[in-house]
């Protein structure tokens, strides 16, 4: 089964660049596996929309005019969407591991000059420290898992507590590898 999602992920990612004539990352050299996109592309189309989902769907509001708005799904269809976010981002995190990808698309420069690094000194860090990575890829992929745990049993609490452990591991790889320099965290970029 998550072999079948997997494929299907990578799938829809190709499928969505090839459509948005969005530049493919290609394997780094000496790579015998297949990776058609980069770390960016995966962010980008599976990981951070995926969060979103959950962190959207975790916490309370309190606006002088509305009052209080629990954000928290008050419907079997607003729990699927947060199980089916959870799901990617279990495979998202399995696809992050995989060795050989780039950090960003061929040619690609950081968005955040100054503050991120480039690409080229982003995908150095992760070769020297495979290990490290891999330990953040699978930490998001163990809150992955929670996350789906909570929406199969509905608990409000334990998604409000998903959701702050995943904004830690998020940045806690940020701060590693995509902008080590930075004396303040930063939450924008890959």
């Amino acid at each position: 089964m998550r072999q079948q999602i997997a494929a299907a992920l990578c799938s829809a990612i190709l499928a969505l660049a090839l459509a948005s004539s969005l530049p493919i990352a290609q394997a780094a050299p000496g790579n015998t596996s297949q990776v058609n996109t980069s770390i960016r592309d995966l962010m980008d189309s599976i990981v951070d929309p995926s969060a979103d989902v959950i962190w959207g769907a975790s916490g309370t509001i309190v606006d002088k005019d509305q009052g209080t708005v629990e954000l928290f799904p008050k419907t079997p269809e607003g729990w699927m969407d947060v199980r089916r976010a959870a799901v990617r981002i279990i495979e998202g995190a399995n696809l992050l591991m995989i060795p050989g990808r780039l950090s960003a698309p061929a040619g690609a420069r950081s968005q955040t000059p100054g503050v991120e690094l480039e690409p080229t000194e982003i995908v150095a860090l992760i070769n020297r420290n495979r290990a490290g990575f891999n330990s953040f890829a699978a930490a998001l992929r163990d809150l992955g898992w929670e996350a789906l745990r909570a929406s199969e049993a509905k608990s409000t609490d334990a998604l409000l507590d998903v959701g702050g452990r995943m904004q830690e591991a998020c940045e806690g790889c940020h701060q590693t590898f995509w902008y080590p320099n930075a004396s303040t965290p930063y939450s924008g970029g890959r």
